[in-house]
């Protein structure tokens, strides 16, 4: 529950600040019926924030299907960007970093590339509102390990306790209290709507 006013505040993107989670299930699955990979919907949605390389290359080992999982999620890549034009923002979240900008720092904190975050942030019209845009480039390890929160903030200069995060999936979320942040579940947020 909401019980301060946080000195930051870091959101997701995928999902959290904008609509993509669908455009990259048609990217992920041009990509997976190439590879002769076998990867479910419900899947894909359960692995959010998890970086594409990393997924890549779990499905490789698991399904025994030899790929360079770095050129295929290069792939992968490009075949999201031709969708990005039909990004749409998640209002809800979107209203919230609107509320706050320019009066305490804010942070992205994505699973995805630095590359396609920043693009997704611009087409939107709000990549001016944060501080510091953090990606599955700045850090070793990836969600559900709290580090990309945790360099998030260091970015924003607020400790951990103090700043509130925005997520829409279950390792976003373990990855946020591991940081010892307050956790806003965007899935809650929006069926309250």
């Amino acid at each position: 529950m909401k019980t301060k006013t946080p000195k930051g505040i870091i959101f997701d993107c995928d999902g959290t600040l904008a609509d993509t989670m669908p455009l990259h299930w048609r990217a992920w699955s041009a990509i997976a019926q190439r590879h002769k990979l076998h990867f479910p919907e419900e899947r894909f949605y359960a692995l959010g924030g998890v970086p594409t390389r990393d997924i890549l290359k779990m499905l490789s080992q698991e399904q025994g299907v030899p790929i360079d999982h770095i050129a295929v999620a290069h792939e992968k890549e490009n075949e999201y960007l031709p969708l990005l034009h039909q990004v749409e923002p998640v209002n809800a979240v979107v209203a919230v970093a609107r509320e706050h900008s320019g009066k305490i720092p804010m942070a992205v904190a994505s699973g995805g590339t630095k590359k396609i975050i920043t693009q997704v942030l611009e087409h939107l019209g709000i990549v001016k509102l944060f501080d510091a845009i953090v990606t599955s480039e700045d850090v070793t390890r990836q969600k559900p390990a709290p580090d990309i929160f945790l360099e998030a903030a260091r970015r924003i200069g607020v400790p951990p306790r103090f700043c509130r995060a925005y997520e829409d999936t279950e390792l976003g979320l373990q990855a946020i209290r591991a940081a010892g942040m307050e956790a806003v579940d965007v899935r809650e947020l929006l069926v309250k709507r």
